[in-house]
């Protein structure tokens, strides 16, 4: 116990050496304080994966579609609360679109933390994606793309809630807040068959995912044009990992909506509505920069 507990001084030492003084508004915070909890989290959501593939190999699939259908309407409504939240908390502390900094609100910022702590929270929940593939042995689904953004988010956020838990940081939380209400609620009306016939839009839900993430940069770049006192040094990391996202879900749009039918590919039977893992396919293909289903000539 001692010997872990000299390895998380150690940690947070570095981690308080590498980016300085933290927000004191969210010491004492749940899993904030010691970055230990998110990387072994991390750690463990990994070795799942591993060991997940290895236990289901010889057994066959779960169904799980009761949990699914709770799982997705859970994200749903978090997702519509945190939504809200942020919108009614920026409005009140008056925070400028184009560049806020990190002091100037009161208690509207407490506030706001508050909401991207939950943010923050929700990423670790969402490891549940890829759990769920697993147990339905969709490995093919699980891609560095996948995995790379799941867990990247979760520990980039442990970071924003430290140093960085309001002003500039509200944007892209409120923008994927929204995406998210309007995604989780398309994968769990998607597991009803009675309605999968209205689940026409799901190219939008790309098309919106890309808008997000141009949105996000354009927003933080602003604040790099126009100072504000935000910390120049995030805006530009939040800029380029924003950039690593945009790339690999064009790259996807463009392999799924614009490549020509392959003259060699094979027939096969008309695109369903089938439900993996509690969401439509057609969403795990965008999640992971893969296409899954072949155009029929």
């Amino acid at each position: 116990m001692e010997t872990l507990k000299a390895f998380d001084r150690e940690v947070n030492a570095f981690v308080d050496y590498m980016f300085g003084p933290r927000d004191a508004r969210v010491r004492g915070w749940f899993l904030l304080d010691s970055y230990l909890p998110t990387f072994f989290l991390t750690g463990a959501y990994l070795l799942s994966i591993w060991l997940g593939n290895k236990f289901m190999k010889n057994r066959p699939p779960f169904s799980l579609r009761p949990h699914l259908i709770v799982y997705n309407l859970g994200i749903t409504l978090l997702s519509f609360y945190m939504l809200i939240e942020l919108i009614l908390a920026t409005w009140e502390g008056g925070y400028n679109l184009q560049c806020q900094n990190l002091h100037s609100a009161g208690e509207a910022d407490i506030r706001v933390a508050k909401v991207l702590w939950w943010y923050y929270f929700s990423k670790v929940i969402e490891f549940m994606d890829t759990i769920f593939f697993v147990l339905r042995k969709k490995s093919s689904q699980i891609t560095f793309l996948h995995v790379y953004h799941h867990a990247s988010m979760f520990n980039i956020w442990w970071c924003v809630l430290n140093w960085i838990p309001c002003g500039q940081s509200f944007f892209g939380p409120t923008l994927n807040s929204f995406i998210h209400v309007l995604m989780y609620s398309y994968y769990g009306l998607s597991v009803i068959p009675s309605m999968r016939k209205y689940l026409w839009w799901k190219k939008y839900l790309t098309q919106a995912q890309l808008i997000q993430f141009l949105l996000t940069i354009v927003h933080t770049l602003s604040a790099a044009v126009k100072p504000c006192g935000f910390p120049f040094g995030c805006l530009m990391f939040q800029s380029s990992y924003m950039a690593t996202l945009v790339i690999l879900f064009i790259n996807f749009y463009i392999k799924t909506y614009r490549k020509a039918p392959s003259r060699t590919a094979v027939k096969e039977p008309p695109v369903t509505t089938e439900i993996k893992n509690g969401f439509h396919k057609d969403y795990f293909a965008a999640a992971n920069g893969l296409q899954n289903n072949k155009k029929a000539q």
